[in-house]
């Protein structure tokens, strides 16, 4: 392998190295914590739901535009649809049908709320950072008007197998002393991003993403219908943070309208550039932006383990994206 094929593979696969990089150097450091399976366990349960949205909004970026509304849409989505499950099943909780209640609820309101923010974008001609940051601001309002400010639970305990039951591992020699369950969320985000990555990369509409980002107006020119792509993509990253929502919700049973989704918005788009996305569109990796949500938990493992201040954890992550940002830019140049 010549050199120039070595960088060109290390470019493609730059946020794999880093992720191998970052998991074997906190493993050597606290290795009583970070090869543990219950830790990699947890990683993985904790962040299904912001990997589920660094999936839509890794199709938003690549084709030139951004979402900031997904964390209260998440917000909404929950509250609405606990309370429409809570009022269909009355006094029978423990009617599985909840579960298919709550789930359409969730995802409708996602994708109707992607839908006005898209149609905003593409017909209102309103740039996506002031239509979403509105969409960041109304939405959280509504879910905190449709609760009262407070909390809305769910009546009884089926709901909550969605997000705390799942796939148990059982007990193996040396290493997993203890059944461990990788709760559903996960798997649904492991076969959303194969999805969404199949999407991207191997059929018409991913490529005319990709072509968007890159150069608007030549795509324009080669007769691509740029409002409908661009349109679609915030449809989508609006259905991704419905299911986020339902996951997320269905694991506290609850939601809470001021608390869910909190900063959700950062830490998926700092997943997608971490995961070697250009933030001016037109180049995305799914397996960056997966290893993207990987080393994002990772880092707030050390974090915790290293007593650093939970105030402090949004300052570093910050200087994370900006670290990206300069590397992508220095990489391009």
């Amino acid at each position: 392998m010549n050199t120039q094929s070595m960088k060109s593979t290390v470019e493609r696969n730059g946020a794999l190295f880093a992720f191998l990089i970052l998991f074997i150097g906190s493993a050597l450091w606290k290795p009583g914590i970070f090869l543990q399976p219950e830790s990699i366990r947890n990683i993985l349960n904790q962040n299904a739901s912001i990997g589920i949205l660094a999936l839509g909004m890794t199709l938003v970026i690549v084709a030139g535009g951004i979402d900031l509304s997904v964390g209260s849409l998440m917000a909404l989505a929950g509250v609405l649809g606990v309370q429409w499950m809570n009022q269909a099943l009355g006094t029978n909780a423990s009617d599985p049908k909840g579960i298919w209640v709550a789930a359409a609820s969730c995802i409708a309101i996602g994708g109707i709320a992607g839908l006005i923010n898209g149609l905003l974008v593409t017909s209102g001609k309103i740039a996506p950072f002031i239509v979403t940051l509105a969409g960041l601001v109304g939405f959280r309002s509504m879910a905190q008007a449709f609760a009262d400010g407070g909390e809305v639970r769910a009546v009884g305990s089926t709901f909550a197998a969605l997000g705390q039951d799942g796939v148990t591992i059982p007990a193996l020699p040396f290493w997993i002393t203890t059944p461990l369950v990788i709760q559903w969320p996960v798997f649904i985000f492991f076969v959303m991003a194969a999805a969404v990555g199949f999407v991207l990369n191997r059929t018409p509409f991913g490529r005319y993403c990709i072509a968007v980002g890159a150069n608007e107006q030549a795509a324009k020119y080669s007769a691509i219908n740029t409002n409908r792509i661009k349109l679609w993509t915030y449809i989508i990253v609006g259905l991704c943070a419905g299911i986020a929502s339902l996951c997320v919700s269905s694991r506290m049973n609850s939601v809470t309208s001021g608390q869910l989704g909190n900063n959700a918005e950062l830490d998926a788009i700092a997943a997608v550039v971490i995961g070697g996305a250009r933030m001016s569109g037109g180049y995305a990796r799914i397996t960056g932006t997966v290893f993207g949500v990987l080393m994002l938990g990772i880092i707030t493992n050390i974090l915790t383990a290293s007593d650093v201040s939970v105030y402090w954890q949004g300052f570093v992550k910050g200087v994370i994206i900006l670290l990206a940002v300069l590397i992508q830019r220095g990489r391009s140049d």
